[in-house]
């Protein structure tokens, strides 16, 4: 149905496309959360894989290493012990991802410093004058490629000494680089010696997640580069680097600065953000990159991983607190970090989030939002849904297949959220007056359909005509016993307002189970199962309402009761007989051509009335048809009886259920092995033992099966008189419908 939206849906539309720009455009953490978790989930769709040939590795000080050479910090001695035998294995350069601040306390003057001056005197004499195992380790520093490492802080210190040179080209990159007042930096000593020094900085998202590494840093008006830089700069024997910013030659920026677009590093160029920072396509951690610092030490790693590759000095120890999160990884050591962003660069990988990524999301959003508000008045609701679902999907596959074949960083989540709430608005806007229509069939049908049946007809129109199908159903009668002598004691308004309190509750409870009313009939109650709408528990839902329905009467009496008392009036106990039955009936909308009613018809539905109509013979509340017992397998039943129905040549079994007996389960487990002896002993004519066994029924004290016991004590005693045929199949033949 096409709806005219007039004036009012254009300007839902442009309210929906301008608030979502600029909800964009502000971009909250929200906004922010989604396009990191569609990023991440990039990465773990296409993980990176593990190349062996690139020439990095890590040496991890690991907690076996800190438990073979003891606890950290270890000797400079030891440090530079590594570095000896990992220079003499042929690294290209040895990069520490560990900060000497403060002097080794295990050096031989700083172990004289803690005792006083005659002491220091008289240990000096004996051990003479030692090197410190600071100076050691310098010497070794100054004598092999080494990178060391530096922290950044907020706070104003000087900065380590500069190891190269900076040339830009373009606009002053400066203003968009990641700024700090101060550093840590290593022993002076250390420092000199070494070839590079760089920064350790991270700069995490609000989720503590690395998923960007920066590759240059300020400190003032001076450049400091990463730990990843300065070890590819020492790694070639470079000396300078050079930044590439807008407007640089063979940089577009249209004459606006716009940051860093590249930074060179001897022969290679890195494609950076306007910051200097890269994101980074990680690999899941592999420890077959990993060398433990202790067999480095005991001479025991493989030279052939050493040979000619930046090696990285870092802990995985989890006491060592050298532990950062990256979307494929909850916890990963540091300088594995630095080491993937180096494979990164040196495998020629780029991933990007190019500056026109804002604009183009917008521009995405706005343009399917237009193409979608133009086509939703066209279309029915479904197609509308598959069409939302198949543009959401495109933006979703789109930013995918930009990550995976081109390495950009495009945003589907955005789009799709905004473009999600635009079909939903206005679909809802749109099929309004549908609605309204609805609500007018719904009124008009209300007082001659149930709610079901109504809610079935508004969504098939087509069913608004004479005629059903045939199915299974569950049927039920429900009846009141003894309701005329019941009824004498009310005026008439009295009694409509008994059966109004009544039926109602009973209502609710058939309802509430999925069942629909058929008919009122005074004081009884037609329902069934499984129709209009489709109940795999059919047989199920009515046993558990009959037995709900049995409960709800014994409390209703409860009331009553008490409510005749205070009236003076004596009070008269409700009691309920339900029949149920399953099978096949014809359902729908039966009547004439001028009313018809919603309803079933068949041989099924006439047994379930005769079963209401057994419960009261056999006096109990509830009695269940063999096809509904084998169809539920919830609730606990009882055999009752075996009986050929008038009009039936094949008898069929009847049970009640055990929950309706009202008694208590050690009760109930006494009786059934007992009632179920005393029917066998019937059916194979031994009288007197089912006469006995009656005896044993009756004294477990079930008083809902007095009546029922007492039956079958005259039914024994009608046998004894007249015995059945030689052939009898242990059928009882009711002789009334």
């Amino acid at each position: 149905m096409r709806i005219r939206a007039g004036w009012l849906y254009p300007l839902l539309v442009m309210a929906i496309l301008a608030g979502a720009t600029a909800l964009r455009i502000a971009d909250p953490f929200f906004i922010q959360a989604l396009r990191l978790i569609a990023f991440d989930s990039y990465q773990i769709l296409s993980p990176e894989k593990f190349d062996p040939a690139l020439p990095v590795r890590v040496v991890d000080i690991d907690e076996e290493s800190l438990a073979k050479i003891g606890q950290w910090p270890w000797s400079r001695a030891i440090l530079a012990d590594l570095l000896d035998k990992l220079t003499a294995q042929g690294a290209a350069v040895v990069v520490f991802d560990i900060l000497f601040a403060e002097p080794d306390q295990t050096s031989p003057e700083q172990a004289l410093s803690r005792f006083d001056a005659d002491h220091r005197a008289a240990i000096s004499a004996i051990t003479g004058t030692q090197r410190s195992n600071d100076s050691l380790f310098a010497e070794r520093i100054a004598a092999d490629n080494v990178v060391l490492a530096t922290a950044l802080s907020a706070r104003p210190s000087p900065i380590p000494p500069t190891k190269a040179g900076y040339a830009v080209a373009g606009d002053d990159p400066r203003p968009f680089i990641t700024t700090f007042a101060g550093a840590t930096r290593n022993l002076p000593i250390l420092d000199e010696g070494a070839r590079g020094i760089g920064s350790i900085n991270w700069t995490p998202d609000r989720d503590q997640v690395i998923r960007r590494v920066p590759l240059i840093f300020r400190v003032g008006d001076d450049y400091v580069p990463s730990l990843i830089t300065e070890s590819l700069r020492v790694a070639q024997g470079a000396s300078t680097y050079l930044l590439k910013s807008s407007n640089a030659s063979g940089e577009t920026a249209f004459g606006e600065a716009t940051g860093l677009n590249h930074i060179r590093v001897g022969a290679i160029e890195v494609p950076t953000d306007p910051d200097g920072g890269i994101w980074l396509r990680f690999r899941p951690t592999n420890f077959g990159t990993y060398l433990p610092a202790w067999k480095v030490l005991a001479g025991e790693s493989d030279p052939a991983e050493v040979q000619g590759r930046i090696m990285l000095i870092g802990t995985s120890a989890p006491g060592l607190i050298d532990l950062r999160a990256t979307p494929l990884d909850a916890s990963i050591a540091g300088v594995e970090i630095h080491a993937q962003a180096i494979e990164h660069i040196l495998s020629g990988r780029s991933i990007t989030r190019p500056d026109y990524a804002v604009a183009l999301e917008i521009a995405v959003f706005i343009l399917l939002g237009l193409i979608t508000a133009l086509i939703l008045p066209r279309i029915s609701a479904s197609q509308s849904a598959i069409i939302g679902i198949l543009m959401i999907t495109g933006l979703v596959v789109g930013g995918w297949l930009a990550f995976r074949e081109v390495g950009l960083l495009l945003d589907p989540s955005f789009p799709a959220l905004a473009l999600f709430l635009l079909t939903s608005a206005a679909t809802l806007y749109i099929y309004r007056r549908v609605e309204m229509q609805r609500g007018e069939v719904r009124r008009a049908f209300a007082h001659y359909v149930s709610p079901s049946v109504v809610d079935e007809l508004i969504a098939h129109p087509e069913k608004l005509e004479l005629g059903g199908v045939v199915r299974e159903l569950t049927l039920m009668f429900c009846d009141v016993r003894n309701f005329t002598a019941i009824s004498e004691r009310f005026t008439a308004t009295e009694l409509t307002r008994f059966i109004n309190s009544l039926l109602t509750p009973l209502t609710d409870i058939i309802l509430a189970r999925k069942g629909t009313i058929d008919k009122y009939m005074g004081d009884a109650i037609m329902a069934f199962w499984n129709a209009p709408l489709d109940d795999a528990a059919h047989a199920e839902h009515a046993c558990r309402s009959a037995v709900a329905m049995v409960i709800g009467v014994e409390e209703l009496n409860v009331k009553w009761r008490a409510e005749d008392e205070a009236a003076g009036r004596k009070f008269m106990p409700v009691a309920i007989g339900i029949g149920i039955n399953s099978g096949e009936a014809l359902v729908g909308n039966l009547g004439s051509d001028q009313r018809f009613d919603y309803s079933c018809l068949g041989d099924e539905v006439n047994v379930a009335s005769r079963l209401e109509g057994l419960s009261k013979y056999y006096g109990i509340s509830v009695v269940v048809g063999e096809a509904t017992a084998q169809r539920q397998t919830a609730l606990a039943v009882l055999e009752m009886d075996l009986i050929r129905v008038k009009g039936r040549a094949k008898p069929t079994r009847l049970y009640t259920l055990v929950d309706a007996l009202r008694a208590s389960d050690e009760a109930t487990g006494k009786l059934v092995p007992l009632h179920n002896a005393m029917l066998e002993a019937l059916r194979i004519k031994e009288f007197d033992r089912a006469d006995a066994l009656i005896g044993e029924c009756r004294a477990v004290g079930i008083a809902s099966l007095e009546a029922y016991y007492r039956t079958y004590a005259q039914r024994i005693e009608h046998y004894r008189h007249e015995p059945p045929p030689e052939d009898w199949d242990g059928a009882y033949t009711a002789e009334t419908k």
